[in-house]
C-alpha cells in the first residue's frame, strides 16, 4: 500500500464526519459532497506528512471551503466584504444574553426547518455558528477557518444564535436599512445636509475611533454637518457588512481610510459607528480590497 492508499484511507474514516459539517452548513448534500471531495483533493496535494491532528486539519480545510461556497453563492462569484470593529454597544447590538438552556435547544434544533433562516445569516456567522454550536469546534480553530481572531469567531457564533432565535430571515430589513445606507452616503457625498438630516434620527450619536483617541458626535444636525466631511474625490467606497450591520469601507488608493458601521431603527439612521486608525484598518480589513 502507498503513502497515498494509507492517506486515503484515513480520510475515508473521517469522510461522513466532513460530510455532516458541509451538509449543515451548505444545506445541500450535492454541495456537501463537493466540499468533501475538494477537501480530499488539498489533502492529496498536502501529503500527510507534518499534520499531526488530521481530524482537525479536515476540520479546517472543510470549513474554509464551505466558507468560499457560501461567499460565491451570495454574491455571485465575488466575495463579500464582511468586517469586524469588535463588539457593539449593548444598546446598539440589541437583546440580552441569551439562557444557556435556551442556546442549548437552539443548537440541537439546527435542520432542514432552519435553513431558511440560515440563509439569513452572513457566510461568517454560519460557519462559525455550525462548527462550534453544532460540532464543538473550539473558537481558537474557527478562528483559523475564518482568518480571524478568536474573539470576532465568538463574537459571529454570538451573533448568529441571536439571529436564529427570531426565527425569520432579516433579508427584507437588511436591504431596507442598506437603502438607507445608501441613500445617507450619497447625501453626504453631495453635501446635502437637509436631505441626511431625513435619514437621520434626532438623537443619532456617532463614535469614531481614531488615532488620537475616541470622537463622539451627538444629535442629527451635528451629525449631519460631520457627514459632509466623509466624502472625498479621491475615495472609493465599497459596501460592506460591519458588525452585522450595514456599513462602508472608504479607500483613497487602494488603501482603506474609514470604516462606518450604521444602525437602521425604523427608517432612520440611530448611530454610527467609525474606524479611522491606520494600524487597526490594517488588520481588520483584507488584502484582498483594493
Amino acid at each position: 500500500m502507498t503513502e497515498l492508499d494509507e492517506l486515503a484511507v484515513d480520510f475515508e474514516t473521517q469522510r461522513p464526519y466532513l460530510h455532516a459539517i458541509a451538509f449543515r452548513v451548505l444545506g445541500s448534500h450535492a454541495d456537501a459532497d463537493d466540499a468533501v471531495q475538494e477537501a480530499w483533493l488539498r489533502l492529496a496535494r498536502t501529503g500527510g506528512d507534518g499534520i499531526e491532528d488530521l481530524r482537525g486539519w479536515l476540520t479546517t480545510v472543510t470549513g474554509r471551503i464551505c466558507l468560499d461556497a457560501l461567499r460565491r453563492r451570495g454574491v455571485r462569484g465575488e466575495r463579500p466584504l464582511e468586517l469586524d470593529l469588535g463588539p457593539l454597544r449593548p444598546e446598539a447590538a440589541g437583546g440580552a444574553p441569551a439562557d444557556p438552556e435556551e442556546e442549548a435547544l437552539l443548537a440541537e434544533s439546527i435542520g432542514l426547518a432552519l435553513y431558511v433562516v440560515m440563509d439569513a445569516l452572513t457566510p461568517a456567522e454560519r460557519v462559525s455558528f455550525v462548527l462550534h454550536d453544532v460540532f464543538e469546534v473550539p473558537f481558537e480553530a474557527i478562528a483559523a477557518v475564518l482568518g480571524r481572531s478568536t474573539a470576532a469567531a465568538k463574537m459571529l457564533a454570538s451573533r448568529a444564535r441571536g439571529r436564529l432565535r427570531l426565527g425569520a430571515p432579516a433579508a427584507e430589513t437588511g436591504a431596507a436599512d442598506r437603502a438607507v445606507v445608501d441613500a445617507f452616503l450619497a447625501a453626504a457625498g453631495r453635501g446635502d445636509v437637509t436631505g441626511l438630516l431625513t435619514l437621520l434620527a434626532p438623537g443619532v450619536e456617532l463614535r469614531a475611533q481614531g488615532p488620537g483617541g475616541t470622537v463622539v458626535v451627538r444629535g442629527a444636525s451635528e451629525v449631519a454637518a460631520q457627514a459632509t466631511t466623509f466624502a472625498r474625490p479621491d475615495a472609493l467606497a465599497h459596501p460592506a457588512l460591519v458588525n452585522g450591520v450595514p456599513g462602508v469601507l472608504v479607500t483613497v488608493g487602494g488603501r482603506p481610510v474609514t470604516v462606518l458601521a450604521f444602525t437602521v431603527e425604523d427608517g432612520a439612521v440611530t448611530a454610527i459607528r467609525g474606524l479611522t486608525s491606520p494600524a487597526r484598518l490594517d488588520q481588520i480589513v483584507p488584502s484582498w480590497v483594493g
